[in-house]
């Protein structure tokens, strides 16, 4: 009674909203033949209200799906891709959290501990249950999820409604992959209205399109069958090195960073070209745009990549940003991610509003996420390079990366050029009554420094490794992979956990 085929009508009612089965989204992700369910026999403990022949026709798993499967097997073999899967069953008492699925839950998640597995959890779900009516023993399941943070890579999908517990479930993963239509918050509309706080559909609750600009989400995809290739694929950087893919002609790189210094342009291309074909994934799109956080595969390795966005506040580190560079910053040096930083910013975002969203918290925090790397990191500067901003974009020193290249169109400075020119020759211009002369003066005291700041003028005093064509820019990095491979095997998680912020 607890496969599909045994219940139809729950499955029509499914397919009504345009929905998988929880087994059928664990089929999506598992390869096929491999997945070993656990405890699914149980059913509600609702023995005091309904019979057992209700319970079992009903409540088949008690509304969670969990097992052991394999993901990515093809690619990594039958032990680097078993994996912990679980999913609620919307169709089992909305998906709401049992006693038995607790139960269930919690030895599970013992075993993804002990084995040290992967988990991927689809938490669809209306939080606890309040009908049950046997209980037995202390449940422990909101420890065992969060206890894995940092353990093992964790990650979350939300389909249709999720509330409360199940959402509680979901933030503690290290990624969180929705579909477009779907609701997430902490309370669904029983609780809203029971708290006295308004009466809201749950379509209303905490939609998905709305948290991928507030950074909860950070892959949102169309339907449940692009959920599950999403986790096989964002899963698949931490199971291994996999065949190398052909980049695309790396003599693109040289027209992509624009002559014209003030003009803004498009970094994705960049990562794009430079990454084997095909491998990008990026993370939190929606929010913080000044940075832009992506997984990629070079010469079939996994690398982390931070790039400052010129499209976005000239690539000026504002709060958003920070807190989006410094999550990632700890996802990869938790799990092993060596760290590509490609820079171009004028630096730290300032001024009376930028302070108010406690800017000088969140900017240290990314340095600090930054000079605390223990994996293999290195530095490409694109264009600009100032200030904090750039500190950050390089672990807080100009030689604290494997290394610190620059691309003919680099630029430096300790601070933003406008900007110091009218610090330094602040007197001077004042002087000037002619409005005229007064740009004119300003203009080429902004030249001065620009040429005095260019890369070839730095690297000569070697603040920088080296000036490079940028089409000799990913055998750079493929090279420094190679010399820090004892660096990234000797990695291990050493973070008490990872910040599911």
């Amino acid at each position: 009674m607890r496969m599909d085929e045994a219940r139809p009508e729950a499955v029509r009612k499914r397919r009504g909203r345009n929905m998988r089965t929880a087994r059928e989204n664990i089929a999506a992700v598992c390869d096929p033949g491999t997945f070993q369910e656990y405890g699914g026999l149980v059913v509600a403990p609702q023995r005091k209200r309904r019979t057992m022949d209700d319970l079992i026709r009903n409540t088949p798993a008690d509304g969670l799906v969990v097992g052991v499967g394999s993901v990515n097997g093809e690619l990594f073999g039958p032990q680097k891709s078993r994996a912990v899967v679980l999913a609620y069953d919307g169709t089992v008492l909305a998906g709401t959290q049992g006693h038995e699925g607790h139960r269930k839950d919690s030895r599970i998640l013992q075993l993804a501990a002990k084995l040290r597995l992967p988990v991927v959890f689809f938490a669809e779900g209306g939080g606890g249950r309040p009908g049950d009516t046997e209980y037995r023993g202390e449940l422990d399941s909101f420890h065992r999820l969060p206890a894995l943070s940092g353990e093992v890579p964790l990650v979350g999908i939300a389909a249709g409604y999720c509330f409360a517990g199940n959402a509680a479930f979901l933030g503690s993963c290290d990624v969180i992959i929705a579909t477009e239509t779907s609701n997430i918050g902490m309370g669904g509309p029983a609780m809203i209205e029971g708290g006295g706080l308004g009466v809201y559909a749950p379509e209303e609750i905490g939609p998905a399109p709305m948290h991928y600009r507030t950074g909860v989400v950070d892959i949102l995809v169309k339907d449940e069958a692009e959920a599950a290739e999403s986790a096989k694929r964002y899963l698949a950087y931490f199971q291994g090195d996999i065949a190398p893919q052909p980049p695309k002609d790396q003599r693109l790189l040289r027209g992509l960073v624009p002559e014209d210094r003030r003009r803004a342009y498009d970094v994705r291309p960049v990562i794009e070209t430079l990454a084997d074909e095909g491998s990008v994934t990026e993370l939190r799109a929606g929010y913080g745009h000044g940075l832009i956080t992506a997984l990629i595969r070079l010469d079939g390795r996994a690398v982390g990549v931070l790039a400052n966005n010129p499209m976005h506040l000239a690539g000026a580190v504002d709060g958003d940003g920070s807190d989006k560079g410094a999550r990632f910053l700890a996802l990869c040096d938790n799990f092993g991610l060596p760290v590509l930083f490609l820079c171009d910013t004028p630096g730290i975002l300032v001024g009376p509003e930028a302070e108010k969203t406690a800017l000088v918290r969140r900017s240290s925090r990314f340095l600090v996420a930054s000079a605390k790397l223990r994996v293999p990191a290195f530095t490409v500067i694109l264009r600009k390079f100032y200030g904090i901003g750039m500190l950050a974009m390089m672990m807080g020193a100009l030689k604290a990366p494997i290394f610190n290249v620059s691309w003919p169109t680099g630029e430096f400075g300790s601070m933003g050029l406008e900007g110091a020119v009218r610090l330094a020759y602040r007197k001077e211009m004042e002087a000037i009554e002619e409005p005229a002369e007064r740009k004119r003066f300003y203009d080429e005291h902004v030249e001065q420094m620009y040429q005095a700041g260019k890369a070839l003028r730095r690297a000569r005093a070697y603040e920088f490794d080296d000036v490079i064509d940028p089409a000799d820019t990913r055998q750079w990095i493929i090279h420094g992979l190679n010399s820090s491979a004892a660096m990234q095997s000797s990695n291990v998680s050493r973070r008490p956990h990872l910040s599911p912020w």
